[in-house]
């Protein structure tokens, strides 16, 4: 009776354990991986939206593979509060976060030290650096930073460094301080270890004991013949890179610039073309970057205003004060946008004086040269009604007819027109001919 008892404890843990794992148990998945596993995770740049969702993905895709995760960290902070986001979603990770700030040359300075030291491990690479903390959110400079929310934020980090393998002193050198290399930040216990590149780090790492959210673990992560561990890159995706790139005020403030060419110069032709669509798509990147980095809107409506006025003078044929008055006001509007905003955020002086002589040539040369190109177009696309074309490419309903000499854009006004047929020119839409069927006539 014991054994059978024995026996049938033991097939119902077995079919407890199985039915957990079919059921997509995380917290089974997680403390039982098909074998060791590390997930390298490239945390690069700013801490904007685009690089918080990926790492939150990677974190997710850890946990239902039971993997380790490595952080491996170059960025200066952020904007706002999304470190600390990334950090909070860190912590309630169960499977091991490792920070690891390196190769030689990277640093980890402001709201980003939320991530190193919201980690099981706190890492970084001889030739790294290691803070300043501040300032903690890059839309603002140390000087104009709330007192009170400083000392909560150096609170809190002090608070994570035991977790990391830190110390309270050491983070508070790292947010007080100039930023530490590695030695100095090792030997003042901002940082648990240092290790040259990844594979030294795995090699330190493996039989560490640390803490996750789940309990105490153990990191696997150096290979051997009977246990090979598996390191896997993963790296930000094709459509949150494009969104990381354009968060910042010289990719925001170039979209922004092209953006508005490109729609001037479709507002003078006809229907809609690739300078037009181009130009949404730029505004619509650039909209975007305003929501990430910080700006001043009057500086920013200034710089519209005068781009207004260029296109303005070009549209009534002046092309003088209203010109003149317009780069005047572009140039203010470039400057005012983000001067001031934080000393994290400067525009390139040089950057702004090339868009305004940029801003200039194009409306009051380019502009200028392309509607008066097109009045000669239209002028003679005048003399053109009533006379008779051929069709050289097939209308349905746009395409070629050769009239007086000249191949022109044409449109169909009474369905499909095969090639080869006779036209007549009936009228003309915007720069396009209207034609219809031709019958017992001569050509023009």
């Amino acid at each position: 009776m014991v054994r059978l008892r024995t026996l049938v404890g033991a097939t119902l843990a077995a079919t407890a354990a199985l039915v957990a794992v079919a059921l997509g148990n995380p917290h089974a998945a997680a403390q039982a991986p098909a074998e060791p596993a590390v997930d390298v995770v490239d945390v690069k740049g700013l801490v904007d939206p685009s690089l918080a969702g990926f790492v939150e993905d990677a974190m997710r895709s850890a946990e239902r593979t039971g993997a380790t995760v490595l952080l491996q960290i170059d960025s200066l902070g952020g904007y706002g509060d999304e470190a600390e986001r990334v950090g909070r979603v860190i912590r309630g990770a169960r499977v091991p976060v490792v920070a690891w700030v390196g190769p030689a040359g990277a640093r980890a300075e402001g709201s980003s030290l939320f991530i190193v030291y919201s980690a099981s491990v706190a890492a970084m690479a001889p030739g790294a650096g290691l803070g300043p903390g501040r300032p903690f959110d890059l839309g603002t400079s140390p000087s104009r930073e709330d007192p009170r929310e400083v000392a909560r934020l150096t609170s809190e980090l002090e608070s994570l460094a035991p977790g990391a393998g830190a110390t309270e002193a050491g983070v508070r050198a790292v947010v007080t301080g100039p930023a530490l290399p590695a030695g100095p930040a090792l030997a003042k216990g901002a940082v648990a270890l240092v290790a040259a590149d990844i594979g030294d780090l795995l090699v330190k790492l493996d039989g560490r004991p640390v803490m996750t959210a789940a309990g105490r673990s153990v990191l696997a992560t150096k290979g051997t013949a009977a246990r090979p561990v598996a390191v896997r890159f993963h790296g930000i995706g094709p459509v949150r890179r494009v969104l990381h790139a354009v968060g910042t005020p010289t990719a925001v403030y170039v979209l922004i610039v092209l953006g508005l060419w490109g729609i001037a110069f479709e507002a003078t032709q006809p229907g809609l073309g690739l300078a037009g669509i181009a130009g949404v798509i730029f505004l619509a990147f650039a909209g975007y970057g305003l929501t990430v980095v910080p700006v001043h809107w009057s500086g920013l409506a200034i710089l519209l205003a005068g781009t207004g006025l260029m296109a303005l003078d070009v549209l009534i044929r002046r092309v003088a004060v209203l010109t003149v008055v317009g780069a005047a006001a572009f140039a203010t509007g470039s400057f005012l946008a983000w001067r001031g905003v934080s000393s994290s955020i400067d525009l390139p002086v040089w950057l702004m004086v090339l868009a305004t002589i940029g801003s200039l040539l194009f409306f009051g040369f380019g502009m200028t040269v392309a509607l008066r190109s097109r009045e000669r177009v239209r002028t003679a696309q005048v003399g053109l009604v009533g006379l008779v074309g051929e069709v050289r490419s097939d209308l349905d309903p746009e395409g070629g007819v050769y009239v007086k000499g000249t191949i022109w854009r044409a449109r169909s006004s009474d369905g499909p027109i095969p090639k080869g047929s006779r036209v007549r020119v009936r009228g003309i839409d915007g720069l396009i001919l209207r034609v219809e069927p031709e019958s017992g006539e001569t050509g023009g």
